[in-house]
């Protein structure tokens, strides 16, 4: 156990801190090797842990691809504006409406696909309406919270989501109907508690006429119009593969590809360019990441684990989904939800509660927010606002997730109970 973990948090402290030339997929997979030579895991354990994570890191970067040119379109930067448009410069509004876009890129594109992209887009348009710091920090911060808030209501919402429901074998619908309450709880939550916290820093009225036109921003009105029909369509798609028991992936990044050539005839996107920068490293990462913690598991961290929520389950259902839930949470926040969501799900299937995979899902996605090593999307939005020339720091960060993750669980996980 000792040599497991000491393995898992020296790859973790480089996944996190990211050395010149030193990307996240790489330094994972330099852990996985390292495991192997010391023989913390097998051979075996590393085709167990790619029959686990293959659909999903392949249908994540389907999103992001699709994503992608969805952005170059000028998709989002048109739902953005409309957004600030429907407000009528009320800061309020805008503050609620914002969020509610977020909440909708999150659901249908990924919480890592809402802080890769739309972050920059609001962070742009923030600046322009010349918004003052604190009104910035408030509306980012925001912003990045309901990306993984309500990253809960489809499989394709969240990388942990389609992990855990490839490894119990939950459908897409089975799993839509089941998270839909929770999320709207989660997602209600959040615009509470956002508001609350935040109502002194957000700026009473806004000049939005200086704002470029919704429509004006859009750069290919072909691509713009069919891309809600593909959109569409790809969502019946989701559905149709659930019937027949086929892949996410075969339509996430089966589709991601079709759109691309779509995009492509129209002379919307370069498509080697798009390909060339989709995420790669995450494949890495996954796979990466989830053998090294498989080392975690062999060292019988997750029958301990077992023992827990078993212990959990005996005191009752409600007792059960919300310390569960609160347990992925904290696991998360110390030590990344990425790893969190796969030992607790290999706990669970030990301890035989199937039924709490759910609360696995909402205490990993929402969890993570407490601090800035979270989640894998926190750590892509951190890097895109550094770039841009925000820097947010640890404390900062902290101070914030803290005080608002833990009522917004709470509240999510009642909709389990």
């Amino acid at each position: 156990m000792l040599l497991a973990s000491t393995l898992f948090l020296i790859t973790l402290i480089f996944v996190i801190w990211q050395p010149k030339g030193l990307q996240i997929g790489t330094t994972a997979i330099i852990g996985a090797v390292v495991a192997l030579i010391l023989g913390v895991v097998s051979f075996d354990d590393v085709i167990t842990v790619t029959n686990i994570v293959w659909d999903a890191t392949l249908a994540f970067i389907g999103i992001i691809i699709l994503s992608m040119v969805l952005d170059q379109i000028g998709f989002f930067e048109w739902a953005a504006l409309k957004m600030a448009r429907l407000s009528r410069g009320n800061g309020n509004l805008l503050f609620i409406y914002i969020l509610l876009l977020g909440a909708l890129v999150a659901a249908f594109f990924a919480n890592d696909g809402a802080a890769l992209i739309l972050t920059p887009i609001l962070l742009a348009k923030m600046k322009h309406l010349n918004m003052k710091p604190l009104a910035i920090f408030a509306f980012l911060m925001a912003g990045g919270f309901i990306g993984d808030s309500a990253s809960n209501p489809l499989v394709i919402s969240n990388l942990t989501n389609i992990v855990t429901a490839g490894y119990f074998d939950i459908g897409f619908w089975e799993y839509a109907k089941t998270m839909f309450l929770p999320n709207l709880l989660s997602i209600l939550a959040s615009l509470t508690v956002l508001w609350i916290y935040f109502r002194k820093d957000i700026p009473k009225h806004l000049d939005i006429e200086n704002l470029a036109t919704p429509e004006s921003v859009i750069k290919n009105q072909t691509m713009f119009k069919l891309s809600w029909w593909f959109l569409g369509l790809l969502m019946m798609g989701y559905f149709i593969g659930d019937y027949f028991n086929l892949p996410v992936s075969l339509f996430a990044l089966g589709g991601a590809l079709v759109f691309l050539a779509i995009a492509t005839h129209y002379k919307a996107t370069n498509p080697i360019m798009t390909i060339k920068t989709a995420p790669w490293q995450v494949v890495w990462f996954s796979i990466g990441l989830y053998v090294v913690v498989y080392g975690l598991k062999n060292a019988g961290l997750t029958s301990y684990l077992a023992v827990m929520i078993s212990d959990l389950q005996e005191m009752g259902h409600a007792t059960a989904v919300i310390g569960t839930g609160f347990l992925a949470a904290g696991l998360s926040s110390i030590m990344n939800n990425m790893p969190t969501i796969m030992i607790m799900d290999i706990a669970i299937d030990e301890a035989g509660h199937h039924a709490l995979a759910y609360a696995n899902i909402l205490g990993s996605n929402l969890g993570p927010k407490m601090t800035p090593i979270g989640s894998l999307a926190t750590l892509l939005w951190l890097h895109v606002l550094a770039q841009k020339g925000v820097k947010i720091g640890w404390g900062e960060y902290m101070k914030v997730g803290l005080v608002i993750t833990p009522p917004v669980l709470l509240i999510a996980l009642l909709g389990l109970v």
